[in-house]
């Protein structure tokens, strides 16, 4: 199988990033040890607004102009859902507990919010108030996921978090089975698209990648 060919690798504002999403031409991203969030413009690398989360970031996605964020609370690792407005931050009336208190990656489809459940081997279509639409399992881990043009990608990964492949999984059927598209070389995690290039991190080395296949 082909690899995934690599365009740039740039070190993250903030160490051990985990969750990624493009809002228009903005690539947001937040960090496991400094439990922020950082807007970034993926030409210059510049930091264009950095804010401090409740919690852990997870998981994070664009809907319309604000993001929904999955972050992890207290020493139980509960994970909720926050609404958070660019330029305004975190609106704490908008915390929603993810089902089964937990969940990660997050994709939008421009009318349905996707939430994995690594630990479940499952992804939950949601509705507005966090309730579950449809529950799709999955055949192997969940390291990140998001659209391009309508398609599903997702990074599988096997029970060891090794052999991670960039795979789709079409929606519209009812068991939907993963068709591998390339391997990634490299500890993968999130997944977004910018309209021409894919953006992952690797989390250890503390670094925003973005490649193509």
């Amino acid at each position: 199988m082909q690899s995934v060919k690599e365009l740039a690798r740039h070190r993250s504002p903030g160490s051990r990033p985990a969750p990624l999403t493009i809002h228009g031409k903005t690539l947001w991203t937040g960090s496991w040890d400094t439990d922020h969030l950082y807007a970034i413009d993926p030409k210059t690398w510049q930091v264009l607004e950095e804010v401090a989360a409740p919690g852990k970031p997870y998981g994070l996605a664009a809907v319309g102009d604000e993001l929904r964020v999955v972050v992890s609370i207290g020493e139980e690792d509960d994970r909720y859902f926050y609404r958070f407005v660019p330029g305004q931050g975190f609106d704490p009336e908008s915390k929603i507990a993810c089902p089964d208190f937990t969940g990660s990656h997050l994709a939008y489809d421009g009318t349905t919010l996707y939430l994995g459940q690594m630990g479940n081997r499952r992804i939950l279509a949601l509705g507005a108030d966090g309730s579950i639409l449809r529950e799709i399992a999955l055949p192997t881990r969940c390291g990140g996921m998001g659209f391009r043009a309508g398609t599903f990608y997702i990074i599988s990964a096997d029970k060891e978090f090794e052999n991670l492949q960039l795979a789709t999984l079409d929606l519209q059927v009812s068991n939907p089975a993963l068709a591998p598209v390339a391997a990634i070389p490299f500890d993968a995690r999130s997944l977004t698209f910018d309209g021409n290039a894919w953006w992952t991190n690797h989390r250890e080395a503390s670094e925003i990648v973005s490649f193509v296949v």
